[in-house]
């Protein structure tokens, strides 16, 4: 899967914390397994549920900050920056 990708997504959920504690994890897998140029972007997703949200936008930007990843959140259900993120990826 990740032969020859130039871009990934890692994806959480906002309303979930346990999604975002196994960022690292998957970043690790991605960095032992893809090209070292690959671009990553961590994603919050469930923008649509901020009421419900239990990951700070504030943390998660620091993480990706100091990962030297890309950053956004979305929302899937009603496409927010869902566009964004795939044409920032590739950008």
């Amino acid at each position: 899967y990740y032969r020859g990708a130039v871009g990934a997504l890692v994806v959480f959920d906002i309303t979930k914390h346990q999604t975002y504690d196994v960022v690292d994890r998957w970043l690790k897998e991605l960095y032992d397994h893809a090209e070292a140029s690959i671009v990553v972007m961590l994603v919050g997703n469930k923008t649509d549920l901020a009421e419900a949200r239990e990951v700070p936008m504030e943390e998660a930007k620091m993480f990706a900050d100091n990962n030297g990843l890309l950053f956004v959140e979305t929302s899937a259900l009603d496409s927010t920056n869902v566009e964004e993120a795939f044409e920032t990826i590739l950008k």
